[in-house]
């Protein structure tokens, strides 16, 4: 369904062309004064610079062609030479029957025929997420409903950190423990035990251990740099262990996400392009893209006109030893082969900012993102009341099962203060509080335009007031709760009718939902959509407390404006699970 920014832009342009000027000139906007007017057209200015004529002169030949137009219920001239657009009660309800007829709501096909690889949620084999890995998987989870919901083929891809020094350091402190001998045993040719000699509990104390260890010795580190080595090299005993760090940390991994809404289609790490790396180091050589430094292996990715020092991409260290670097490049070349996509987004904190840089010029120079643009979509941090990171109470990162069990009960708490729910069974209490709390964190989260860091504050977070998650959460059962009493109650449901200023603001709003998709993919920016069903909230509550609803005589009306009730429901609901956001049957 084309939006009807899209249609009025044409309708204005195609009267730009009538005068000689161009189609482009026509288009149209919400209005900045929705006080005067619906909407705005600007073209009349920058159409007389480049004529070198008067802008109200050119203006009033188009207002002229507009007004012959029945669509139209104002179009006036402002200032210099703004055209100022009001549509008729008419066509603006014609559009919404049009609207609630559209499966999609309206949704853009931005993506139609497009492929789209988005790598989000950051974490690392062999540890605990936590709260920073938050923002990844939001924002990235986001992104992926939406350019799905806008038409593209996405394939999401968690893309573990798995193949690094950690698991050096990791094996190397196990073989000290002794804890699984014969997986060190050089002379043993196999099979390897199914059962973990590790459990996720076990990594979580080791790890920390091995790394303050390696830290504080440098034969330790140099321990577990051969380590690795011998890892990435094939050493069997090695990959055994290390196939059973990945099994054992993927089973925490889904329960964190899974009880966030949030899946992948893929689930690879750095190991899984390792079969790759030779190859395209080779190649790389072959083509003379690689260059020695220092006794390391570098591509040089400084540029004429940049005005900050940009390091070499160091491929492989003067050790042998491969970098995160030579790892990503590596999967955009796994990429192009399996998926050939238009599009490869990678949701990662700003601060790696500059080595995205490096790896996507690394990669145009050599020509392995094939007809991909790589962009690197930067998030700011989560921090606490004192503007530093957020942590625990003890100083520690606070874990993001635990930061999700605290959203819960505070959610329980809010819920409790507001009378919701006390006579509902326990488990489906706790499930609205489930609900309730993780809209919060999200919301919270999304709201935020992503580069911005933003104070985690629970208590506001879950407020059923102002702009936050369980607003709108409440908002939709409370629409969900009308249309249910319409149903009990057999009254029919019609398309919606203008017959009131809040009526009027409410179609407008629900028509704008194509417009605020394509911003928030044009800007890889949920915050858009976040605005949007706030404002789509508060217009609805406009509309209810000025109207009667259930109550309303007149059976034709109350049919219309129930028709109207139902379409909010739909297009808030649908933006919400744009955002990851459930809502409760009720509250």
């Amino acid at each position: 369904m084309t939006s009807l920014i899209e249609q009025l832009s044409q309708i204005v342009g195609d009267a730009f062309v009538s005068e000689g000027l161009p189609a482009a000139m026509g288009a149209v906007q919400p209005s900045d004064r929705p006080d005067l007017a619906q909407f705005q057209c600007n073209g009349a200015l920058a159409a007389a610079k480049a004529a070198k004529a008067n802008p109200r002169a050119i203006a009033e030949k188009v207002v002229a062609r507009l007004k012959a137009n029945e669509l139209f219920g104002k179009v006036e001239i402002a200032g210099p030479g703004f055209i100022n657009l009001n549509l008729t009660d008419n066509a603006i309800a014609a559009w919404g029957s049009d609207l609630a007829r559209d499966e999609s709501l309206g949704a853009p096909e931005t993506g139609k025929g497009k492929t789209a690889v988005i790598d989000f949620g950051g974490a690392n084999v062999a540890k605990p997420m936590h709260v920073g890995h938050l923002r990844s998987s939001v924002i990235g989870d986001s992104l992926q409903r939406l350019f799905r919901a806008n038409g593209w083929n996405v394939i999401s891809d968690v893309h573990l950190g798995d193949w690094g020094l950690q698991m050096g350091q990791l094996i190397s402190e196990i073989g000290r423990r002794g804890i699984a001998p014969l997986y060190f045993d050089v002379n043993f040719t196999g099979p390897y035990p199914e059962q973990s000699p590790v459990t996720m509990d076990d990594l979580e104390e080791i790890y920390p251990a091995a790394s303050a260890a390696c830290k504080a010795d440098p034969e330790r580190l140099e321990e577990a740099r051969k380590a690795t080595a011998e890892l990435q090299a094939g050493r069997p005993g090695y990959r055994a262990l290390w196939e059973h760090f990945f099994s054992v940390s993927k089973v925490g991994l889904e329960r964190e996400w899974g009880s966030l809404g949030i899946h992948f289609d893929l689930w690879k790490g750095e190991a899984s392009v390792n079969h790759l790396m030779t190859p395209m180091i080779d190649d790389l050589k072959s083509r003379h893209i690689t260059e020695e430094s220092d006794g390391a292996l570098v591509i040089r990715v400084a540029q004429d006109g940049d005005k900050k020092e940009m390091p070499p991409l160091i491929l492989v260290k003067s050790d042998g030893a491969v970098l995160y670097g030579s790892t990503d490049l590596a999967t955009i070349v796994d990429r192009v082969q399996e998926q050939n996509p238009d599009l490869i987004l990678y949701v990662v904190d700003l601060g790696q900012h500059l080595h995205f840089q490096q790896v996507f010029r690394a990669a145009e120079k050599a020509g392995l993102n094939g007809k991909a643009l790589l962009e690197h979509v930067g998030f700011g941090t989560v921090n606490g009341p004192d503007g530093k990171r957020f942590r625990t109470r003890a100083g520690g990162t606070m874990k993001l099962y635990d930061l999700i069990e605290m959203a819960k009960s505070e959610a329980d708490k809010r819920l409790s203060e507001s009378g919701i729910g006390l006579n509902y069974e326990a488990e489906e209490r706790a499930d609205i509080a489930r609900i309730v709390g993780i809209g919060a964190i999200k919301f919270a989260d999304l709201v935020n335009y992503r580069t911005s860091d933003y104070i985690f504050d629970l208590e506001r977070f879950t407020r059923f007031e102002g702009k936050t998650g369980p607003y709108l959460q409440y908002a939709a059962v409370r629409i969900q709760s009308i249309l249910r009493r319409a149903e009990e109650a057999g009254y029919t449901v019609s398309a919606p009718v203008i017959r009131s200023p809040q009526e009027r603001n409410l179609i407008l709003q629900l028509l704008a939902l194509h417009d605020a998709m394509v911003t928030a993919e044009e800007r890889r920016a949920p915050n858009v959509l976040c605005d949007y069903a706030f404002t789509l909230a508060q217009t609805f509550s406009s509309f209810y407390s000025e109207h009667h609803i259930l109550s309303e005589s007149d059976v034709e009306l109350r049919a219309a404006r129930l028709g109207l009730c139902k379409l909010t429901l739909a297009t808030l609901s649908k933006v919400l699970g744009l955002l990851g956001i459930e809502v409760p049957a009720r509250m």
